[in-house]
This record gives C-alpha cells, structure tokens and sequence, in this order.
C-alpha cells in the first residue's frame, strides 16, 4: 500500500484543526502528519459531505491490518479526550490517520517509532454532519 486514498474533509473541521495547529509549537511532529492530510483533502461544506466520511466527532470501527484487531472510537480535539478510553485525540498518529477517509477505505501510517501500520474504515457508526449536527 503505497499511495494513500483520497480523503474527503469539512470546511468546519479544517478551520477548527488549522486553529488548533496554529495554538502549538512549530514543528511539532504530531501535527507534520495532520497537515499533510489536510493539505491533500477535498474540501466540502459540512452539510454536503457523504455520509460516510470520518469527521471530527464521528465514532468509527477500524482495524490494524497486521493484526486484524479492531477498534471503535470517537474522533475529539485534544480538548475532549478523557479517561473513557472511546476517544482518540486527532493530533495522536492514528488520530491523523482517520480523519477524511470513507469506509472501506485503508491507509498506510508512521507511527512515532517509524514503522507503519495498515489501518482499513470498516464502520461509521455516527458522524455528527449525518445527524444535523455541525457545531460539535
């Protein structure tokens, strides 16, 4: 898996993410990731995305392809993660990652000690631009 898949954003989400890059220290290596993601991203307003696009606050089932284990969880600002462990900051690596992609879709990652993981949408079991609600 060598080229990454197109990814699709809300024009919300991305003045939100912009704002929050902007907030921490220059070349901070969990954000180089984030912004090449947004960089390459369609963007679109929130209520003319598809329906199955990972947005901020979107709960999604994914799995880590070499090991098929799967995971289910909320993608927040850092601001909202807690202790619950459902939800995954999106300046983490697999954070970044998520953001934009449609379900079936996979991706090849770096994660913090260099290697890469194969990380595949198998679910999005709720997106807030699918339920009406834009100001998460």
């Amino acid at each position: 898996m060598n080229t990454k898949p197109d990814i699709t954003l809300s024009s919300l989400d991305v003045d939100r993410i912009y704002d929050l890059i902007e907030s921490l220290p220059r070349n901070s290596p969990s954000t180089e990731q984030l912004e090449q993601e947004l960089e390459r991203g369609t963007i679109l307003e929130p209520d003319q995305l598809p329906d199955n696009i990972v947005t901020m606050n979107s709960t999604v089932t994914f799995s880590i392809d070499a090991t098929k284990k799967e995971f289910s969880l909320t993608l927040v600002y850092p601001k909202d993660v807690d202790s619950s462990g459902t939800k995954i900051s999106i300046l983490a690596p697999i954070g970044s990652a998520l953001i934009g992609l449609s379900t079936g879709h996979s991706i090849q990652w770096t994660k913090p000690d260099g290697s890469q993981v194969d990380v595949t949408i198998l679910d999005i079991t709720y997106q807030p631009e699918r339920a009406g609600e834009y100001r998460l």
